[in-house]
């Protein structure tokens, strides 16, 4: 067993990175090992160092609007390195009518403005129980 190993990532334009951070560190909090990309990913480069990280999970946060774009490239380029297994979930300003197209490609849950941030911690640990040891 080890802890969780989470990847916080703000891909394309979005330049506004304040609820990623309250997010990683509600990760933090919870006794995840987190690691923060900053701003401007393209989903190749999130992909890649979640492999090299040999993350649990890839935490993606947007606003600008591109998440039926970005999230699915994400997913596929995770699957084109041997990433195919790491945990993706969503978060940012996404209207509820994107969620079920977000969640058929790959995106195993979105969490929208408002959610508490134990939700989100929760959800993660409930998915993955059985790779943590706190």
């Amino acid at each position: 067993m080890k802890k969780i190993r989470v990847l916080v990532a703000k891909p394309g334009l979005d330049g506004h990175d304040r609820g990623a951070k309250v997010v990683a560190s509600a990760f933090r909090d919870a006794g995840f090992e987190v690691i923060y990309t900053g701003l401007r990913q393209t989903p190749e480069m999130i992909a890649a160092t979640a492999v090299q990280e040999d993350v649990d999970v890839v935490g993606l946060s947007i606003l600008s609007g591109a998440h039926r774009t970005l999230f699915p490239r994400v997913v596929q380029c995770l699957k084109e390195r041997d990433g195919g297994d790491i945990l993706v979930i969503g978060g940012g300003v996404i209207p509820d009518s994107d969620i079920p197209f977000l969640k058929e490609n790959g995106i195993a849950e979105v969490f929208t403005p408002g959610t508490p941030t134990e939700t989100t911690v929760e959800y993660v640990r409930s998915a993955l129980k059985d790779k943590e040891d706190i």
